[in-house]
C-alpha cells in the first residue's frame, strides 16, 4: 500500500489508514529462528524496550514471550513503529533445558539461546570392532 503524506487531506489519510489497517490491542512479534547443534538461537526486532520490559518463559518445547512497547497519545498520518502490548508462543522441534536459558537485548535485538534438552541432541555412537 502506498500512502502519501500530502497536506491537504490529512482526515481522509487517517481515515483510510484506520480501515486500511485496523489497530490491534496485541501486536506480533516477528522472529528468527536458527537451529545449531546444541541450541536454538531466536531474534526478535524490540525497538526501545529494555530487559525489564520483555517477560520470556520456556516450558519444555514452548517458548513465550511477551511484553509492552511504549505508547503515546500523538496523532499519527503514518505509524508503522510498534506500540502496545505483544505476546508470541512458539512450539520448538524439540525439548529444552529451561535452566539454561540464555537472553540479552542490544541495540533493539532480543536474541535467545535456547539449549536443547540432553535427550534432544544428536548423539554420536561408536562401533565397536573386532
Amino acid at each position: 500500500m502506498n500512502f502519501y503524506a500530502y497536506p491537504f487531506p490529512h482526515r481522509m489519510a487517517r481515515r483510510w489508514m484506520a480501515a486500511a489497517e485496523p489497530s490491534q490491542s496485541t501486536r506480533f512479534l516477528a522472529v528468527n529462528i536458527r537451529d545449531e547443534d546444541e541450541a536454538f538461537v531466536l531474534t526478535a526486532l524490540v525497538p526501545g524496550l529494555k530487559a525489564e520490559d520483555v517477560n520470556i518463559q520456556v516450558m519444555e518445547d514452548i517458548v513465550r514471550i511477551e511484553g509492552d512497547f511504549p505508547q503515546d497519545e500523538n496523532q499519527y498520518l503514518l505509524q508503522e513503529l510498534p506500540s502496545g502490548s505483544f505476546h508470541r508462543e512458539l512450539r520448538m522441534p524439540s525439548a529444552l533445558e529451561a535452566g539454561k536459558v540464555e537472553a540479552k537485548i542490544a541495540d533493539g535485538v532480543l536474541t535467545l539461546r535456547l539449549p536443547k534438552a540432553e535427550s534432544a541432541r544428536p548423539k554420536t555412537i561408536k562401533i565397536a570392532s573386532k
